[in-house]
């Protein structure tokens, strides 16, 4: 193959090992946001339904500050097996397609560049360790009318996507 043909092939592979790199890395990112929600129930009826909730997602009462009316859960979250399987995938396919490139470009060590497969499991041990986290949600109930109901929540941007599914929450 022709050198400017061969220096773009490995441009374009660092880049995507750039990419994939990052990419093993946000799976173990924390995000956490903080919504606020309204709801058509009365605050008495929104918190018993708020803790039978998380009750049923394995969550337990951590604090509870009356002053503030706020209610703080915690909960393990577990990694993901699918997820530990798949990013060592992707990071085995990465590197053989690295490895590959590199052999093209420096022959000389050709054997040398396969052993860049025996790295890869090491995402998934990586998003193993990481994922595991003790996990909190905190509610803050605000002052609404009789019949309506304001919750501030900071959790999980994907506990706070179910949270407002499956209370038919709105978001404010």
């Amino acid at each position: 193959m022709n050198q400017p043909i061969i220096a773009s092939t490995f441009l374009l592979t660092v880049l995507l090992m750039i990419g994939l790199f990052f990419f093993i890395r946000a799976s173990v990112k924390d995000r956490t946001q903080e919504m606020r929600l309204l709801s058509e129930q009365p605050e008495d009826s929104l918190m018993a339904q708020l803790r039978q909730y998380f009750g049923q997602r394995s969550y337990r009462v951590a604090a509870i500050d009356a002053d503030l009316n706020q209610v703080t859960f915690e909960g393990v979250v577990r990694p993901s097996v699918f997820l530990a399987v798949f990013l060592s995938l992707l990071a085995s396919v990465g590197a053989l397609c690295f490895a590959l490139v590199l052999t093209m470009v420096l022959p000389d060590g050709s054997n040398f560049w396969w052993g860049l497969l025996f790295v890869s499991p090491l995402a998934g041990v990586f998003y193993w360790k990481g994922a595991e986290r003790v996990e909190q949600v905190s509610l803050k109930l605000e002052g609404g009318t009789d019949a309506r109901s304001v919750i501030t929540v900071r959790a999980h941007r994907d506990e706070l996507a179910e949270l407002q599914r499956s209370l038919e929450l709105q978001a404010e």
